[in-house]
């Protein structure tokens, strides 16, 4: 297959990219902005092979997502290119409307495009798929789990910027016919993975000796998920998925961030022991506004259909984490430098 992947460079469009070319003979278009938290860097493993092209561009730009098209001609989207932290949703929204909104309907404007005019067999075959998360669906209790079929309720301007660009991606499917498909994951962890999320800024500020700050009690829970699996799922779906289906992507590994925060200190105390115990860094400040409780997903239907099942438990996961950052600093230390070195973000403003 020929395949655009939007945002390729991030974290999780990084690791697909690299599984594209590492496990199958596809060729990939990758399509980034090279926002703060999208780097070259993150594709050194791909960077050689015939089989990649990167492309710096915007989504937003129509006229070159159409042109890209008409000369890449793919035979499936992978469109994950978004703004996607919670914290920087809160102080300045603008951004995430214009990426993941206006976005998203530029692409599917250009896909259409492209789509109406391919030939019969190759129109039968394109896929679309639309790169979601599971905090579209708001807040779980103490108890249950997110379906297909859960109704949306986004609570943060993250989240509600997302679901837009859902209810985009499944209109363009039921008014256009555009052959498309959906996908609402965990929370991602992993090698790669920009460090102001709770997992890379927790190993990064444990090893610094800074504090390990944790909103409220710490025990709002996360559903975590391995982004190798990830890419995996993503991949399945595009392949073997039904047009116009969503498919939730979950790794079956609930933990309360407090105890994430406890796991990484102690696998640190293990295998960085100069500043154990890690466990004494920890700090308890202001909730986040707006904060979910609790996210869980029920990825039965992308398990059973598409015999897609998580390799990786939290546990195991969480060891290679810990230990790739430990062995990478040649990839995050610049990050820390020049783009982020682990403040709070997510305080609210002024407008």
């Amino acid at each position: 297959m020929r395949i655009i992947v939007t945002g390729g460079a991030g974290f999780i469009g990084s690791a697909l990219v690299r599984h594209l070319i590492g496990a199958t003979s596809h060729q990939v278009l990758n399509i980034d902005k090279l926002t703060y938290a999208g780097t070259l860097t993150s594709l050194r493993d791909v960077e050689a092979s015939e089989r990649h092209r990167f492309v710096h561009a915007d989504i937003c730009e129509r006229e070159r997502m159409a042109a890209l098209f008409a000369e890449f001609q793919p035979d499936g989207v992978m469109h994950l290119a978004a703004e996607s932290h919670v914290d920087r949703s809160i102080s300045n929204s603008s951004a995430f409307i214009e990426t993941n909104i206006i976005g998203t309907h530029s692409l599917l404007e250009a896909a259409r495009g492209y789509w109406q005019g391919l030939p019969g067999a190759r129109k039968e075959r394109f896929r679309f798929l639309a790169v979601s998360t599971d905090e579209v669906y708001g807040s779980l209790g103490a108890t249950g789990l997110f379906h297909e079929t859960t109704p949306y309720d986004p609570r943060s301007p993250y989240s509600a910027s997302k679901a837009a660009s859902d209810h985009l991606a499944s209109a363009w499917h039921h008014t256009y016919g555009l052959p498309v498909l959906i996908s609402n994951c965990s929370n991602n962890y992993g090698p790669y993975h920009f460090p102001e999320k709770l997992i890379p800024l927790t190993i990064l500020n444990a090893m610094a000796g800074k504090p390990l700050t944790i909103y409220g009690k710490g025990v709002n829970v996360r559903d975590w998920l391995y982004v190798e699996d990830h890419a995996r799922a993503l991949l399945a779906i595009l392949e073997r998925g039904r047009a116009g289906e969503t498919y939730n992507v979950g790794g079956r590994n609930e933990r309360t961030n407090i105890d994430v925060v406890r796991r990484i200190c102690a696998i640190l105390d293990r295998l960085s022991p100069a500043g154990a115990p890690h466990e004494k860094l920890i700090t308890y400040v202001a909730d986040r506004p707006g904060h979910d409780a609790r996210y869980a997903i029920d990825a039965t239907k992308l398990e059973t259909e598409l015999g897609w099942k998580a390799a990786e438990s939290f546990d195991t996961g969480i060891d290679k984490t810990v230990a790739w950052y430990l062995a990478n600093e040649w990839w995050w230390q610049p990050l820390r430098e020049r783009v982020y070195s682990g403040e709070r973000l997510g305080l609210v403003g002024k407008t």
